[in-house]
């Protein structure tokens, strides 16, 4: 029997990832929390934050030293209005958690945007489907991974 771990371990492979997946004994659902645990700085914590767009999915994957300015993502995309997610569209969205939400593993492909910011960290950290896990990868890998789109998310 596989457990959740393995599977997401197993996405990450099909996909030429090189990180492992890091199981922690107490939950890192903030980027504080995480960049406290790992011993590295906030803004190299990829969060994935979840969006509703039209009631489609935005996946936004942004440092956890910034926040999203969704109007600003709004304008320069050419969107319409952007909603944070509920709990419950997250988990429907993406299989995963708010606060434990990774940039893939969805049942479904996610329209994602990829905060440039991230550029600046040789290893970014994002979480791997649960808020006990977390994996290193890099901003490159997670455009390679996501299909994202590398984008400034905050107008500042």
């Amino acid at each position: 029997m596989t457990n959740a771990v393995d599977d997401f371990s197993a996405h990450l492979r099909r996909l030429g990832a090189t990180g492992e997946v890091v199981e922690f004994e107490t939950e890192v659902p903030t980027a504080a929390a995480a960049a406290e645990l790992l011993g590295c700085e906030v803004g190299a914590i990829g969060n994935s934050l979840v969006f509703d767009v039209g009631e489609e999915p935005l996946l936004i994957i942004t440092s956890g030293a910034h926040r999203v300015d969704t109007r600003h993502v709004s304008r320069t995309l050419g969107l319409g209005r952007i909603r944070r997610a509920t709990p419950e569209f997250v988990l429907a969205a993406t299989g995963q958690p708010v606060g434990g939400v990774g940039p893939v593993g969805h049942p479904e492909p996610i329209r994602t945007l990829v905060d440039r910011h991230l550029e600046n960290y040789p290893t970014v950290w994002a979480g791997a489907g649960t808020k006990h896990r977390m994996f290193p990868t890099s901003f490159g890998e997670l455009l390679r991974i996501t299909g994202g789109t590398a984008i400034d998310v905050s107008a500042g």
